[in-house]
């Protein structure tokens, strides 16, 4: 399952970001992980932009986030 699967207030764990998730680039997916979204770290999705769509406010750890819809896309998480 995708993180942008997730309804508000789901609690997962993240197992992968996923190697190609166009339109994103190689930097951007690092760059998740760089932000802490690594496989066994637990995520929840807190809320969505206006209309249910983005941003989409989601903890990973200890920490928000504010991602874009394409980035919560490239995010593989096992739901609790």
């Amino acid at each position: 399952m995708l993180l942008s699967d997730l309804p508000n207030g789901a609690s997962a764990t993240v197992q992968r970001v996923l190697p190609e998730a166009p339109p994103l680039d190689a930097a951007a997916l690092r760059r998740l992980g760089e932000l802490g979204f690594l496989p066994g770290e637990p995520v929840q999705v807190l809320r969505r932009g206006p209309g249910g769509r983005e941003p989409i406010a989601v903890t990973v750890g200890q920490t928000m986030f504010a991602l874009r819809l394409a980035e919560a896309r490239s995010i593989e998480v096992i739901p609790d």
